[in-house]
């Protein structure tokens, strides 16, 4: 005949303790919750640091003088903010028709494709895209110069960063193309289609949907790359965001008082244009992910 033993129960409950509940007396909810204040307190202390120490009085004089500011806005609408989404436009176009043919070719059967696809996303996702600006300004002259589009200015920034772009984008549409099951490829070729058919009319309007997002993505570094079609030697007319603003903020524009001012309103067209596009793959994303489930 066995004893039963009434063992002690420290908590107080009828269920056991469980090992590691409580630290020093608190529970775990109380130790995340005084940790996440200690948190809040120390970044709030940084910030109070930092405040009180800098010179905010003569920073703002320097770099929100929005009277100098105003002269430049004209000019920073008419001529940087188009100029610039003119270079992403173009640029964009040219990175989706390469990179599409590019990504069509590493999925290919044909190992040459293959071989030729390999090649050029390496190289150019390798190569910084102020160095292709370089080589284009540069070579595009002495390869083709009776080609008398190929010398407009445009063209050239469109080439040089659609190049760099080219490659990610075509790694981006080769993802959302492999992403696709296969079976519906199968099933596309079961009822007659030719490979080629059933890529244009099933495989490649459902990648589309998958790729959106990463692609927008690629709009957004497209704006900002755009800063360096400087590198090709731009005329006043031809200015983006970044080379105007640092122009004005140097002295170099007539009638526009220097100072840093400029390139906070540069900043700030760089993400009238990219906050709405982050916001857009944000929703995409949660869109998507609804659908999945």
């Amino acid at each position: 005949m066995s004893a039963e033993v009434d063992l002690p129960n420290p908590t107080g409950s009828g269920l056991p303790e469980v090992p590691g509940d409580k630290r020093g007396g608190l529970s775990r909810k109380q130790v995340t919750l005084l940790t996440r204040i200690g948190q809040v307190v120390l970044i709030a202390a940084i910030i109070a640091f930092l405040g009180a120490t800098g010179d905010w009085a003569k920073f703002s004089k320097q770099y929100f003088n929005w009277e100098a500011g105003a002269k430049l806005l004209p000019r920073l609408i008419g001529t940087g903010l188009v100029n610039t989404l003119l270079y992403t436009v173009l640029s964009f176009i040219v990175a989706v028709i390469l990179g599409t043919v590019v990504a069509l070719m590493k999925i290919s059967k044909v190992w040459l494709y293959r071989w030729i696809a390999t090649i050029y996303i390496e190289i150019f996702r390798g190569l910084p895209a102020l160095l292709v600006l370089f080589l284009v300004q540069f070579g595009v002259p002495l390869l083709y110069g009776n080609v008398g589009f190929l010398q407009n200015f445009y063209v050239k920034v469109a080439l040089a960063l659609g190049l760099v772009s080219g490659a990610y984008v075509a790694e981006t549409i080769r993802g959302g193309i492999q992403a696709v099951p296969r079976g519906q490829m199968e099933a596309a070729r079961a009822v007659g289609m030719s490979h080629g058919h059933a890529m244009r009319t099933i495989i490649l309007p459902q990648a589309i949907r998958i790729i959106i997002p990463p692609m927008t993505n690629q709009i957004v570094a497209l704006v900002k790359d755009s800063s360096l079609a400087y590198a090709l030697g731009v005329t006043a007319n031809q200015y983006e965001l970044t080379k105007l603003s640092t122009n004005a903020a140097s002295g170099a524009i007539l009638g526009i008082p220097a100072g840093p001012t400029h390139l906070i309103f540069a900043g700030i067209a760089y993400l009238v244009i990219t906050l709405p596009l982050s916001q857009a793959v944000e929703w995409l994303e949660r869109r998507q992910a609804k659908r999945r489930f």
